[in-house]
């Protein structure tokens, strides 16, 4: 039993010997029939064939994704300042006494 990597499929032959062909295939070993003769050669035994098959099952898988939002209130108070104007008005005295004479 021969094992063809190109094509995955075994040759076997019943009591013959398989070989390989120049393309890496199986080939069956002919079993000999004289070219002379005008009688009908005995079955070919073909190797049998092995077809792989590749399937693709797709799943569907739910996920729950939970959003939480958070709102933030953000409170800005602008100063603003209007001055308010005062005066005061001080008063000061002074006393100057020039030449007395008396006491």
């Amino acid at each position: 039993m021969l094992k063809n990597k190109a094509n995955e499929r075994d040759c076997t032959m019943n009591s013959e010997v398989a070989s390989m062909d120049m393309a890496g295939g199986c080939r069956p070993c002919m079993p000999s029939c004289p070219p002379s003769c005008g009688c009908t050669c005995p079955p070919v035994t073909e190797c049998p064939c092995e077809q792989v098959c590749h399937r693709v099952i797709n799943y569907e898988v739910p996920h729950i994704m939970p959003y939480h939002t958070t709102i933030v209130n953000h409170h800005v108070y602008n100063h603003t300042y209007t001055p308010v104007y005062s005066y005061s008005e001080v008063d000061e005295v002074e006393n100057i006494y020039q030449n007395r004479c008396c006491n």
